[in-house]
This record gives structure tokens, sequence and C-alpha cells, in this order.
């Protein structure tokens, strides 16, 4: 591909020079002779800085979106006004626009993402279509599985995913779309089918500041991020902020589908959640549906709700949304249990916010409490370091009040001190008023949780969810709550079958 082609599209200020291009990079560090190397202005870095080490390593061409920045000799040139938008333009051109030959639905929201994109994978592929999947635990390609760095990856490695995904006979695309990702315009040019909200609550405002612009750039998604706005909008009535969406988006020119625990398009009716899973009957706007899920928990009805919303806008019957709902035996790190064959039961979940750890104690309060039980609610939670600081006394007092003892340790606490992390959360959870302890050390931290733990009570392992490492100031460290909690519980005598939890 010429250079000049591989342009086509993107916003240029000024270009020069054609050669044949065998690739294309934004990390100097993967240049090969041939590449294209489009330097941008990051968070925290500034790829402009690494324009020389490209051509070393045999760049023939730069997109620089630094007007300040000197053609170097030999090499063609491009300015660009956003660096960005113009690595997603360059990124589709060069893998022959694979967005543009697969039906995207993409799902944002603060809360159920993850749960939501899993059902809409599972009722898709009941339905007898091929899909990928791209979201915060992990990806999945036509039957691969890779890890994933970011919830919603940079556009060159979305353009190479979808590329595999269409390569591979996939017709269906579903992903996560985080908050930063729409700001960041990583999706640019990335046209959405079906558009899902799931809810909106506070977090990320260490990076958004005001839960205004949290939801302008949740927003992004039913505007359209340099395409139309997608065909269907799929919101949750139950939420302020999806209630406005689904006003925007009628605007917008989009087919609305709304949905909510007993209104909306979508709704429940004969809701029965037991330990074993939930049961309920799915009005839909031409069906009832006999729903069972194996996932427990009021939001992951929601999750249904928004899941079958999604695939209902993508022509999927009924049967194949009662199958795929089944199919889904759990989401890792999503209420995930550890069977060790202990009297008391073990979760682990990604509560990271105030919001969920009120949503996951409750639940765990009421399994607790069944046919007059008396059992106990001990949480191991932390907060998040380099992040809304103002969560934390938040956090503190959900996860006190929830709970009949509550333990704080670490999460991530990246360059902070992790003292100073709990100093703040332990605000709150003293105004809570509940039993608690503090251990910075989140290894002995859940080893004290199991030790407290007696027949009928339940712990919740709440933050890292599916999560492999802990972040550091020393830097990424494997952990793994799931793998941590099964090694406590074989310590303290319990047998831990391989491939248990």
């Amino acid at each position: 591909m010429t250079f000049q082609h591989l342009l086509e599209g993107a916003e240029v200020l000024s270009v020069n020079g054609n050669p044949d291009v065998t690739g294309v990079e934004y990390d100097s560090r993967r240049v090969k002779p041939g590449s294209a190397f489009v330097a941008m202005r990051g968070e925290t870095s500034d790829g402009n800085r690494f324009i020389d080490k490209a051509i070393q390593l045999g760049a023939v061409a730069v997109i620089t979106d630094s007007a300040s920045e000197t053609p170097r000799d030999g090499t063609a040139w491009a300015i660009v006004p956003h660096g960005r938008r113009a690595l997603a333009r360059v990124s589709a051109n060069f893998y022959k626009r694979p967005a543009e030959r697969i039906a995207i639905t993409g799902i944002t929201g603060t809360n159920g993402k993850s749960t939501t994109a899993f059902l809409v994978e599972s009722i898709l592929t009941e339905a007898g279509r091929k899909s990928a999947l791209i979201g915060t635990i992990e990806y999945h390609v036509a039957g691969k599985v890779y890890s994933a760095a970011h919830t919603t990856p940079e556009a060159l490695e979305l353009a190479r995913l979808f590329q595999e995904a269409v390569g591979q006979g996939a017709t269906e695309a579903v992903m996560e779309v985080s908050s930063h990702a729409l700001a960041q315009q990583r999706v640019f040019g990335v046209p959405f089918d079906v558009a899902v909200f799931t809810n909106l609550t506070r977090d990320h405002l260490d990076y958004h500041k005001t839960m205004e612009e949290y939801f302008a750039s949740k927003r992004v998604l039913f505007d359209g991020c340099g395409t139309d706005a997608p065909r269907v909008a799929v919101t949750n009535l139950d939420d302020e902020h999806g209630a406005k969406l689904a006003a925007f988006s009628k605007k917008r020119g989009s087919q609305v589908l709304t949905y909510g625990w007993d209104r909306g398009d979508f709704h429940a009716k004969q809701v029965d959640i037991t330990p074993r899973g939930t049961r309920f009957d799915l009005i839909t706007p031409e069906d009832k549906i006999a729903i069972f899920s194996p996932l427990i928990r009021r939001v992951n009805v929601y999750n249904i709700l928004a899941a079958a919303g999604a695939c209902y806008a993508r022509n999927c019957k009924p049967d194949a949304i009662a199958r795929g709902v089944d199919a889904l035996l759990h989401v890792p790190g999503r209420f995930q249990r550890v069977d060790c064959e202990q009297p008391f039961t073990v979760v682990v979940d990604y509560a990271h916010t105030d919001d969920a750890l009120r949503n996951l104690t409750a639940l765990a309060r009421e399994f607790v409490s069944r046919g007059g039980a008396s059992g106990r609610v001990i949480t191991v939670f932390g907060c998040g370091g380099d992040r809304d600081r103002a969560k934390r006394p938040l956090m503190g007092e959900a996860a006190g009040r929830g709970s009949d003892l509550a333990i704080l340790t670490s999460d991530n606490p990246r360059s902070e001190d992790p003292l100073a992390i709990i100093n703040d959360a332990l605000v709150g959870l003293q105004r809570s008023g509940a039993k608690y302890s503090v251990e910075v050390d989140r290894r002995k931290a859940i080893a004290r949780a199991i030790s407290e733990a007696r027949a009928g009570d339940i712990v919740l392992l709440a933050g890292k969810g599916h999560e492999k490492i802990q972040v550091t100031r020393e830097g990424s460290i494997p952990f793994d709550d799931v793998e941590v909690v099964r090694e406590a519980l074989q310590a303290a005598g319990f047998e831990c079958p391989a491939g248990r939890g």
C-alpha cells in the first residue's frame, strides 16, 4: 500500500512522499523496515519523541500531530491535527476497513459491561453466529482467547482484531467501550450497529473530573465517533442517564429500545433469584421468554435485559436468547465462587465502586439470611491508587454498612503509598460504625478473612475480580484473588480439587 493510499480519509494538513508501506505502528519499539510510524501525543507521553528511533528501525513514513517537528530527509511525512484520529483512519485503511465488514455491538456504562458482553456473545453463538468479543477480561476471536491489555484497545490493535475476526468468518463483534476510549477517540471511525448503555455511577473522576464530563464521554457512543449514530440504541430506563440517552438517540435518528426492571420494551416479571440461579419471564415487544440463568444478583437481571435488547436488535430469535442466557455459567471475576469444600461461601468480585460494593454486600446479606440463618458478611476490599480519591471514603462507608466485618487492604496502589490510600477509605469505614480491621498486605488480609469465617458466613473479596496482577510503585507482580484464596483455604485445611473455583 502506498503512503498516500494509507492516508485516504484522514484529516491531513500537509503531506509529502509516497513510498510503499508494509505496516503501521505507533510504538517505535515495534517498527520494522517499511513501516509508517504514527507519532502522537498521549495522556502521559509524546510519541513524537521517538520519531528518530522509528526511522532508525526502518520507518519509511511518519505521521505526526506536531507541526513543530521538522521533516526528516528521505522519509515521507504527513502532519495531522489529531494523532489518534489519524491512527484510526490509517489502521482501518491498512487492514482494508474490517470494521465495516462486521456488525458491531458496543456496550458502555459504569457497571455490567463485561457480563453484558459475555451474555451477548453467548446468545449470538446460540443463534448460529460466529463472533468476536473485546472487553475488560479478555478478547475472543473465533475461538481464540487473548489477554486484554485495555478494556478498549487502541485503534491499531482494534483493526487487527477485526481483520482476524473477519478472516475467520465472524459476522458479529461485541465490545465494551470505555469512557476513556470514547474521550480519547480510540474508536474513531468504528461504525457501531447497536449501542448499549448499562448505567452511570461515580467512577473515573480522576480522569473526567465531573459526572457531567463522564456522561458526555459515554454519550459519544450514541452520537457516533466520526460515523453516523448507531442504527439501534439500547438504554436502561431505570437510570436517569439512560432515559436521557433514549431521548438523545431518537433525535439522532436511531431506533431506540429501552429496558428496565418492570418497564421498558424489555422488562422482567416473576423474578426469582436463588443461590442456584435466576428465573424470570422476559417481556419483549413481541414475546414472553422464560429465562433461567446460572448467574445470580439483581444486577444480572439488568445485564440479561440489556443483552436481550441488543440481540433482539441483531435479529436473534427468542429461543436463542433463552439458550444463550442459560449457557453462560459464569463470568471470570464477577461473583465467582471458590469452592474448596469449606462450610462457608467465598466469592471473588470486581466491585470497585461504592455502588458496586453496596450491591455486592446486599446480595451477600440476602444469602446469609435465607431461612432465618444468621451467617455473617465478611468483606475484603481496597481502593485503587492514582484514581479518584473522593470515592475512597464512599467505598469505605459502603463496605462497612454492608458487612459484619470489613478488612481494608490494598488493591492496585500503583504509584501511591498504600497506607495513604487506606487512610482515605478509613474515614468512610469508621463513619459506617462497622467492625473492621486493616491489613495492608492483600494476601494476609485474605488469609485473615478465611481464618475469621465460620459455617454459614460469606467472604467477599472485592475489587480485583479477574485481574492476574497487582500494580505497585515497584512494578506489577503476579496476584490472582482466586488463586490466593485457594492457597489460604488449603492452608486452613480444606481440600481444593484441581479446576474447582
